[in-house]
């Protein structure tokens, strides 16, 4: 007899990009880094609809953009 509930264990990792990112690539950056600044300036950079499309597709990958206040 089947059972009547089902379990599968899912593992979500949750990725945070923090805003604003590097300005500029420099010599010595990690990939971490420039992928950091890629990521804030094409977010940063993109018009209203590229926008809502970027927000969309985090979404679905648990990417999410965090604004850092200044103190």
């Amino acid at each position: 007899m089947p059972q009547s509930i089902e379990y599968q264990k899912q593992m979500t990792e949750i990725v945070y990009i923090n805003l604003p990112g590097p300005a500029e690539p420099s010599p010595g950056m990690s990939g971490g880094e420039l992928l950091h600044g890629f990521l804030a300036e094409l977010y940063l950079g993109a018009q209203p609809d590229v926008k809502e499309r970027i927000n969309d597709l985090c979404g679905r990958w648990s990417v999410f953009y965090r604004k850092i206040g200044s103190s």
